[in-house]
């Protein structure tokens, strides 16, 4: 792998580097991230969020798209777009469940054994989707994203990408989330096992989470993002504004809340995930 992170750095600083090599390097790490080995962002507890982001590997993707010149792609369903990004290919014997309806999944995705998508969805370039998660209807799983075991997005759950700049965070949900329908994880945040995001929670690197069960307010601050306790269920919510014509005219902001951690209810109001799997 140290060479190539070596060739991929040395490719995308240098725009002169010789194109077949630096097609044969993307292409190489195009097929690592496919299949699991190399990773946008991977667990590391020496990290004070607990994962390391490898900068590297978001920089090979960027190069993918500098060499990738436009191209037609699929049979049934038209496609153009840069031809080292070209939807992946699935056999059963990859043990994942592609529904058929429109959904799509970008090369230099990873889905791994017993991941369910159920269509129309998408998932990005970079993204990593652990065993057992569901994808529900129009979800999005964005560039890099990084999803644990037995997650599950519900539908139109959206959880944004990035690339740049090289250093950000991606988006992470450890094993066992749930995301409610029409929920948004964006900004690098953090969502630690076993929470559950209540349908319309929007979490942002700008939005502070009040915690009534401790009695804080959760937020990002510097290099840290904003990071979701374990067991925690976050529900959508609003507070006043206090002062200016805010306060004037009575209004009030969103804001999510912290208003317990799951406990034997909340495990049987999950009880029903296993069945669709």
């Amino acid at each position: 792998m140290t060479d190539l992170k070596s060739r991929i750095e040395r490719s995308f600083s240098d725009s002169t580097t010789d194109s077949a090599m630096s097609m044969a390097a993307f292409t190489e790490l195009r097929e690592a991230l496919e299949n699991g080995t190399i990773r946008s962002a991977e667990p590391d507890s020496a990290s004070p969020t607990g994962w390391r982001v490898n900068a590297w590997v978001k920089q090979g993707i960027l190069l993918g798209f500098r060499l990738g010149q436009l191209a037609a792609s699929g049979t049934d369903l038209s496609f153009v777009d840069k031809h080292t990004y070209p939807p992946r290919k699935f056999v059963p014997e990859q043990g994942i469940r592609i529904v058929p309806g429109g959904s799509s999944v970008r090369a230099g995705a990873y889905l791994a054994k017993s991941v369910v998508c159920m269509p129309p969805m998408y998932v990005n370039v970079g993204a990593y989707i652990d065993e057992g998660t569901m994808v529900d209807s129009h979800a999005l799983v964005g560039s890099c994203a990084q999803i644990g075991r037995r997650v599950h997005l519900s539908a139109a759950a959206q959880v944004g990408g990035v690339l740049e700049p090289i250093n950000a965070s991606p988006v992470i949900l450890e094993d066992d989330v749930l995301v409610g329908g029409n929920c948004g994880v964006y900004e690098g945040t953090i969502v630690r096992k076993r929470a559950v995001l209540a349908a319309g929670t929007v979490l942002t690197r700008g939005t502070p989470v009040y915690d009534v069960v401790h009695g804080s307010v959760l937020r990002a601050d510097g290099e840290m993002p904003l990071i979701i306790p374990e067991g925690a269920v976050v529900v959508p919510g609003a507070r006043a504004v206090s002062k200016g014509k805010g306060q004037e005219w009575n209004l009030s902001v969103y804001t999510p809340i912290i208003v317990k951690y799951r406990d034997e209810k909340t495990e049987l109001s999950l009880a029903l995930e296993d069945l669709l799997r």
